[in-house]
């Protein structure tokens, strides 16, 4: 199990992960909201691609350094990697969740019917608890492990992410 060890490293690791996630957790979102029939293909690309921006954002500049460093903190987290990784993974889903589920709420409220008549608080905690139950173990054991090890792949001999 490898970790990006550079800044370059950091920002293809996240482009990847983030790339998974986004589609992942888009069509999980349009299969539970049930909105398959009543979307076009642009306006699913145009969420991907929505999505995956701000996706991108909330994890390089808001969730992505607070997990670090409240993963870190905790000594089992730095004393191995495997637990590392996994306590890593937990924080960064806890946080992408929390906050993409808002976006989430956006998005269906702008292609769908909103908060389909349920109160904001309410709709955001079963957003949340819908995303996070799916998001968690696809990061653990789908998203994660095949991004890690494309990632090995292209830096094993350092070549694919020298230069620049």
């Amino acid at each position: 199990m490898e970790l990006p060890r550079t800044k370059k490293e950091e920002f293809y690791f996240g482009l990847m992960m983030c790339t998974g996630m986004v589609v992942f957790m888009t069509f999980y979102n349009l299969t539970t909201k049930d909105l398959w029939r009543t979307m076009s293909v642009p306006g699913i690309l145009l969420q991907l691609v929505m999505g995956f921006v701000a996706a991108f954002t909330v994890e390089s500049f808001i969730v992505g350094p607070l997990a670090k460093k409240i993963a870190f903190c905790l000594r089992f987290a730095r004393s191995n990697k495997v637990l590392g990784i996994v306590t890593l993974s937990f924080f960064m889903v806890t946080g992408m969740v929390i906050l993409m589920s808002l976006f989430g709420m956006g998005m269906s409220a702008i292609f769908a019917d909103g908060l389909a008549g349920e109160s904001f608080v309410e709709s955001y905690l079963k957003t949340i608890s819908i995303n996070y139950i799916f998001a968690l173990p696809l990061q653990l054991i789908i998203v994660g492990p095949v991004v890690r090890s494309i990632f090995v792949k292209m830096t094993r001999d350092g070549s694919a992410l020298v230069g620049s």
